[in-house]
């Protein structure tokens, strides 16, 4: 009889390596694929563990201008990884609609470049989403669905923020039931959210949803640097498949985490 404790023994559990941490061994081989994770870097650049693929979970800025955000799409394309993808955060003005309009202060063509020029990228295997799907397929043949969300809960001025849990449930009803990997710039509530006040800052409405994603194996974020590092989620006996939670945040770390998940 089919049951979903003996799935979770034939199924490998995810590899969760924290770069400078954990010594990182060699690529498991074609069966498995690398995603080295990273988000919050802030026009900062690092030292990055290679892999198939890059995934930025946001702040790619420090504070929203337009040669603030080159700085990282720049060193973003130098790294090797053969596939990049990345979404932006609350301080990536430049990338939101919102932030064209007089009131909010930056100039109209400023943000049209910065929106032009950050989706003129994927010649180099650089991808930008914003509230929606990608699909990508490895060598090996593997496809993997994912989804992507620069939105967060309103904390000060910036971009990419909602106030209201219909505002929330509108942006995050828009995931795909079948996405194998889930970015967004902010955390699930009660998942390495904590600030440095004791404060769970993650979002209760992305956090239902991701109860409803049941082929979803990688969740990617960050907004909260002092938070930073993964777990596996395994206390959900209806989930098809175990979920990798990563903070990425290298605001604080410095460092990228890497998780091998199995090509299955």
């Amino acid at each position: 009889m089919f049951s979903f404790a003996h799935m979770s023994t034939v199924i490998p559990t995810p590899r969760i390596y924290r770069d400078g941490i954990d010594i990182i061994p060699p690529h498991p081989g074609s069966d498995w694929t690398r995603f080295v994770c990273i988000s919050d870097t802030h026009s900062r650049t690092f030292r990055i563990p290679t892999g198939d693929v890059l995934l930025h979970a946001g702040d790619l800025s420090s504070w929203g201008s337009l040669s603030q955000l080159i700085i990282t799409v720049e060193w973003l394309k130098s790294l090797d990884h053969p596939v990049k993808i990345m979404v932006a955060g609350n301080h990536d003005l430049c990338l939101d609609k919102k932030w064209a309009q007089p009131i909010y202060g930056l100039l109209p063509e400023e943000v049209q470049q910065a929106r032009t020029y950050v989706r003129s990228q994927a010649a180099a295997g650089l991808h930008y989403i914003e509230h929606e799907p990608f699909r990508f397929m490895l060598p090996s043949g593997r496809e993997w669905k994912v989804y992507g969300s620069p939105a967060a809960p309103l904390y000060a001025q910036g971009s990419f923020q909602y106030e209201t849990t219909d505002e929330a449930r509108v942006i995050y009803n828009r995931i795909p039931k079948d996405t194998d990997i889930l970015i967004t710039h902010t955390p699930p509530f009660m998942t390495l959210d904590t600030t440095s006040k004791g404060k769970h800052a993650g979002c209760h409405v992305l956090s239902n949803k991701l109860a409803e994603l049941r082929n979803c194996r990688l969740h990617v974020f960050g907004h909260i640097h002092e938070c930073a590092g993964a777990q596996i989620n395994t206390d959900d006996p209806f989930r098809l498949v175990d979920c990798v939670s990563v903070n990425a945040a290298m605001a604080v770390t410095k460092k990228a985490i890497v998780v091998d998940l199995l090509n299955w």
